[in-house]
């Protein structure tokens, strides 16, 4: 543990993660996107870290789903310990060169990783990497992420895309929440013995996931 980055130090022992965006009532009643708050949980539901999204109206207004952040991840404390990177990038599979890309600082400043994604014609797809860039685990999500009355999984395997390693899953909150708010509750299992690194990218991974495929924009309804 002397080697870990500092305030990932609790991450060593879990082996579950939720994550919960709280309620923004402005969003809700107002149909316009507010910058987005999280707490990140263990598997009893004390909170270990607080997360908070930075970006500005613009990119929250018009690229919702595709815009550009970043995350600060601070402990109980306040300190900041991870941060979470997203350019500005497309997400369609007619632009295979230019798809999605996180990078994951721990300590900010310092890369513990990167989340990468693959072109797939029917399936989503993402690479975990480390620091270096060199693969470590793949993300595979379902055909269909719509998710009515009923969680999604994204299969976290090994490279061979053989083994089921772990899962990203997005709970279903409900009718008030899916309609009226884009809250999100998320859950990440991953193997106990996994580094804390790669651990913190997961939640990058979780960020991503939850801004393609869950993050709609509340015009019109």
């Amino acid at each position: 543990t002397q080697n870990l980055p500092p305030g990932l130090e609790y991450l060593n022992q879990l082996d579950r993660i939720i994550i919960h965006q709280q309620v923004e009532l402005l969003e809700a009643i107002l149909g316009t996107e507010t910058s987005s708050k999280y707490e990140i949980k263990n598997h009893l539901g004390q909170r270990v870290y607080f997360a908070v999204e930075e970006n500005d109206c613009f990119d929250r207004n018009l690229c919702s789903p595709i815009r550009s952040f970043t995350i600060r991840i601070a402990d109980n404390m306040g300190r900041e310990v991870i941060r979470v990177n997203r350019p500005l990038r497309c997400n369609s599979c007619w632009f295979p060169c230019f798809l999605q890309e996180l990078e994951v600082q721990s300590p900010p400043g310092t890369i513990a990783g990167y989340v990468v994604q693959n072109w797939d014609p029917f399936l989503p797809k993402f690479t975990v990497q480390n620091e270096s860039k060199e693969d470590v685990l793949k993300i595979i999500g379902p055909y269909a992420t719509c998710g009515c009355f009923e969680d999604v999984d994204f299969e976290v395997k090994a490279l061979n895309e053989m083994s089921t390693i772990g899962k990203i899953s997005k709970y279903w909150s409900g009718f008030v929440n899916n309609v009226f708010t884009n809250t999100a509750n998320f859950g990440i299992q991953v193997p106990v013995d996994l580094d804390v690194r790669i651990k913190a990218v997961m939640i990058g991974a979780c960020f991503l996931i939850d801004l393609m495929f869950f993050e709609k924009s509340l015009n019109g309804l």
